[in-house]
């Protein structure tokens, strides 16, 4: 189980995103992102060293608002290899330096997505400490050999309804809230 804790993080991962995003070839906004946080949900890792958030956000940077599904993992040190996921670092009120990743790049991150595509775990709420969150749904698939996929612009264009999906919501900027598959396999 993660444990949520209420702190400051210096920089904000909003700051380190808004620095990040725009530099990704799937970026639709306008020059420097202009994001809130719009919903999203969470997995625990089973170990408890990783902590895995599944963040979407609004950006109002262009003509017409984007949403995204940025997938993060936090770890207490750097990950050999994943030098060009890495986000940044920031310093937890609590847990000290954290390393931020891309988590689509993270074996733990695409482990504990498998695992809930599978129907062996569940999504937990964003904010809250062992506590599920019922607006994720998902349709259990047979993972044998599938792998997941992350949809990082939203909505993404699929049915809700066929097996292997995940559909999260969220807040659009005009306050009307919004869902669509944001993973699936």
């Amino acid at each position: 189980m993660a444990v949520i804790h209420h702190t400051t993080m210096s920089p904000t991962k909003m700051e380190l995103l808004t620095e990040w995003l725009p530099t990704q070839s799937w970026y639709r906004g306008g020059p420097e992102a202009e994001l809130a946080k719009a919903g999203g949900f969470r997995l625990d890792d089973p170990d408890g060293e990783v902590g895995i958030e599944f963040m979407i956000v609004a950006d109002a940077s262009s003509d017409e608002p984007v949403a995204y599904l940025l997938p993060l993992t936090y770890r207490g040190a750097p990950i050999d290899g994943l030098d060009e996921a890495l986000i940044g670092t920031s310093e937890h009120g609590v847990l000290g330096t954290r390393w931020i990743y891309d988590g689509v790049h993270d074996p733990v991150l695409v482990g504990r997505l498998t695992a809930l595509l599978r129907g062996e775990t569940v999504a937990q709420a964003q904010d809250v400490t062992d506590t599920p969150d019922p607006s994720v749904r998902v349709r259990v698939a047979d993972l044998e050999t599938a792998v997941p996929v992350v949809h990082r612009v939203l909505p993404h264009i699929a049915s809700a309804d066929a097996s292997g999906t995940v559909v999260a919501s969220w807040r659009r900027p005009d306050g009307t809230r919004a869902e669509g598959v944001v993973a699936s396999a």
